[in-house]
């Protein structure tokens, strides 16, 4: 694997990663300089996918509404859904609220030590099991998140296709082969700082690299190269009508199902399309706003919507109001109030939309 073929051996790598991140790296993050498991796996969840500066208020707000696994796991599903509204990949709170449910119920509240034992725990992938053994309990144990992956495999020259399992427990390995002796905390963070702020995806900062003269990417002069994974995510589209139905200040949202696209998450009942919408509320009393239509774009998904805002008269009997709750075939729901509404967990673009609607208002 060329340059760190011998490097490896003599900790050449690891010194330099731990000497850069002791000068250089970043110190001053909230989540940094505890060994408090429920403050680390927190900030690890909220990380995957999403980016520091997006990550910060929402880890202080958890932290002031939920400041220990007992307060999370008591929590209602809702309660928590709410606090991660906007911050996308709702499956990461869903399996945020089993886990602390499973830590207080089976483990009295205390985070298990090692990374095999935290693994088994509902939403703790390998690399996240990892990075909180290391920084909490020490564990010498290498983690391979996406920044990381970057790093080591550009590091390495590693060529395998990481679309393929068995190239991926080739990089794990590579990486466990990388270990120092001591110091794995820091090890573990430096990592983590030259992934998201020197050895970019893009535009890799290599004169600012402190493993630079052992980079196999950077000897080939081809660092966007790696790493190589050719089997992408497939996306699609989708187009619907939103119905946003207006009774005395007051919105009907239902219930996402628990699987699929904003899960368990409250929001506006759906058409596939114009059509469907115009046979749907034909009698319906009341009078309707077209809004602006727009594309939220998800993970895999390009998903067109059109909001419409329906007014029904504020004397319109609950028969009447009943006849047309049950025409949506919607998930069961309930009427809110505006302020009501954006305190629950609700889709970040419906959000956005009540708050507008706020606004003028």
């Amino acid at each position: 694997m060329g340059p760190l073929s011998e490097a490896g051996s003599t900790g050449v790598f690891s010194h330099r990663v731990i000497e850069w991140q002791r000068a250089h790296g970043r110190h001053r993050l909230p989540w940094q300089n505890t060994r408090d498991p429920y403050r680390v796996w927190l900030s690890e969840i909220m990380l995957q996918q999403t980016q520091v500066a997006t990550v910060l208020g929402y880890y202080d707000r958890f932290l002031q509404r939920f400041p220990d696994v007992f307060a999370l796991a008591a929590a209602s599903s809702d309660d928590v859904l709410a606090l991660w509204s906007g911050l996308g990949y709702y499956s990461r709170a869903r399996n945020l609220h089993r886990c602390a449910q499973a830590v207080a119920r089976d483990h009295g509240g205390r985070f298990p030590p090692c990374a095999a034992q935290l693994q088994e725990l509902p939403g703790i992938g390998r690399s996240t099991a990892a990075a909180i053994a290391a920084f909490c309990f020490g564990e010498r144990v290498a983690i391979l998140d996406g920044n990381v992956k970057r790093v080591v495999s550009r590091v390495l020259g590693f060529g395998g296709d990481l679309s393929v399992a068995s190239q991926e427990r080739a990089l794990w390995n590579a990486a466990t082969g990388l270990l120092p002796e001591a110091s794995v905390e820091r090890y573990t963070q430096g990592l983590m700082d030259l992934g998201a702020t020197i050895c970019l995806a893009r535009q890799p900062l290599c004169t600012s690299c402190p493993v630079q003269p052992l980079c196999v990417a950077k000897a080939e002069g081809e660092p966007q190269r790696y790493p190589v994974k050719t089997r992408r995510l497939k996306r699609s589209r989708r187009e619907s009508v939103w119905i946003w139905l207006q009774w005395r200040n007051q919105i009907w949202l239902s219930q996402r199902p628990d699987n699929g696209v904003w899960a368990q998450l409250w929001s506006l009942p759906e058409v596939a399309s114009q059509a469907d919408w115009q046979a749907l509320c034909q009698h319906w009393p009341g009078t309707p706003q077209q809004l602006p239509t727009f594309t939220h774009v998800l993970t895999h998904l390009d998903w067109t919507l059109h909001p419409v805002r329906w007014g029904l008269p504020d004397d319109l009997t609950s028969e009447a109001l009943d006849r047309i709750i049950v025409s949506l075939n919607a998930h069961p729901g309930r009427w809110f109030g505006v302020d009501e509404a954006l305190l629950i967990g609700l889709p970040a673009p419906l959000k956005k939309l009540i708050s507008s609607f706020r606004l003028v208002c």
